[in-house]
């Protein structure tokens, strides 16, 4: 292999691995937000986990940047929560946050 083809390699081989953890971390971030939502809705125990569930299925199904958070706000009016979506919209960007951390401290 040539220089060029090693540097190559190794450039498809950083945007793998930095794809992979965009994806661990949105994924982690879906569940916390999932299971923050439960909690606001009551929801509790294996049906907390059940909706944090969804909601990363949701986010996996469905394109777009604000499908989360707009399947959140929806469900948490749903419930009688009173929540604006500017504030599930924040709660959501200190989650990635925190998700970003417990994914780089594996």
């Amino acid at each position: 292999m040539t220089t060029f083809d090693d540097r190559e390699k190794a450039f498809e081989n950083k945007f793998q691995h930095d794809e992979d953890l965009l994806f661990r971390i949105r994924m982690r971030r879906d569940k916390l937000a999932g299971l923050w939502a439960a909690g606001l809705m009551g929801l509790g125990g294996a049906e907390a986990e059940a909706y944090a569930r969804q909601i990363v299925e949701v986010d996996i199904g469905t394109p777009g940047p604000h499908d989360i958070r707009d399947r959140l706000a929806a469900d948490l009016h749903a419930r009688g929560v009173d929540i604006s979506d500017h504030r599930v919209e924040r709660e959501m960007g200190h989650l990635l946050e925190l998700a970003r951390q417990q994914v780089n401290a594996e």
